[in-house]
């Protein structure tokens, strides 16, 4: 089988013949149909983020080892099985949970393999969907998704579920404010399940004006464009010059951190989730005297996908596909996304 591999980072995905895995056990191996291209396959190929004053931190630190074939975001058809798994058949239409622990860790224990002391997750630290086939560790990180949308559906298992679980960390109510940082596919998924799930207000900062459109078209109340004025007065100016309850920063380098916090009204809550890199001086009296929390969101566990799909059933949130490209075209679809040329998401049909 055909696979798009990072050899080296900084340098061009090569196209490679993989063996095909034979799977065994609990395992199950899925025909990719649809992988989405993610800011944190970026990363990977780039080898690192920015971190405090200007160092590099490297993804080999985190455990990372190339050559590699990323993607996380993986839906496609159950092509074989081992002899243990129950549930689900060949043929069936499925979503990867990509995000995989070891399994005895505290929090695998409590079902949130996502923030693993050890993660071995798909696309990261084992081979991922960019390829013909992946196999996947065992059927019980899988979703049924018949009916729904394989392209669509592809991108729930990171921005989706990553946005989500953001959403659910804000713990907003009705007639709150939800400041986004950021309209990419993070950020428009944000819009919507916000509007879903808590009916608070929802203002989306960002920089490009056919970002901040769409963002309005799937419920935003306030587009801000943080390049024509300042974002901070802006929130300021809809919320009686009070801040917002909560903020989610889907950049969170060190331009927008800042900027965040000072969005915030008194006992607001942030919520930390874009790997932009960079680094926050915080004003320490500032944290008691307005009582603000500080938070990071990493993804999600495999319960919040599986109401993530439901909410995909009752069509409560749609995931804009604006490109498809095959598999020979992976360093095409990266670099399209470095250079922020794509709306909501973009996939790869291998």
């Amino acid at each position: 089988m055909k696979a798009a591999r990072i050899i080296k980072t900084k340098e061009p995905l090569e196209i490679k013949d993989v063996n095909i895995p034979n799977p065994k056990g609990d395992q199950v191996l899925v025909k990719v149909e649809s992988a989405g291209v993610c800011h944190s396959d970026l990363h990977l190929w780039d080898g690192g983020y920015a971190g405090p004053q200007g160092v590099f931190m490297k993804v080999e630190d985190r455990g990372v080892k190339f050559p590699l074939t990323p993607g996380h975001e993986v839906a496609g058809t159950i092509d074989e099985m081992g002899e243990s798994v129950t549930g689900f058949s060949k043929g069936d239409k499925v979503l990867v949970y990509p995000w995989i622990g070891e399994g005895t860790c505290p929090a695998c224990r409590v079902g949130e393999e996502n923030i693993c002391d050890g993660p071995r997750s798909l696309g990261i630290y084992q081979d991922g969907g960019y390829s013909e086939m992946v196999l996947v560790p065992s059927y019980k990180y899988l979703v049924k998704l018949h009916g729904l949308d394989l392209n669509s559906s592809a991108s729930l298992a990171c921005s989706g579920l990553t946005a989500y679980t953001a959403v659910k960390k804000t713990e907003s109510h009705p007639g709150q404010m939800v400041v986004v940082i950021g309209a990419g596919g993070l950020g428009l998924m944000a819009v919507q399940l916000a509007k879903a799930t808590t009916n608070a207000r929802i203002a989306i900062v960002d920089i490009d004006e056919k970002k901040l459109a769409e963002a309005k078209r799937l419920g935003a109340d306030e587009i801000i464009n943080s390049a024509a004025g300042d974002p901070v007065k802006s929130v300021k100016e809809v919320t009686d010059g009070l801040g917002a309850e909560t903020v989610i920063d889907f950049v969170n380098n060190g331009k927008t951190a800042p900027n965040s916090l000072n969005m915030l009204r008194k006992r607001g809550r942030l919520v930390m989730v874009g790997l932009f890199g960079g680094s926050l001086e915080l004003n320490l009296p500032l944290v008691p005297l307005r009582a603000f929390t500080l938070t990071g969101a990493y993804t999600g566990k495999f319960a919040d996908l599986v109401e993530l799909v439901a909410l995909a059933r009752m069509n409560k949130i749609q995931s804009l596909v604006s490109r498809k490209f095959t598999l020979d075209q992976a360093n095409t679809a990266l670099e399209e996304l470095k250079a922020g040329k794509i709306i909501g998401r973009s996939v790869i049909n291998p």
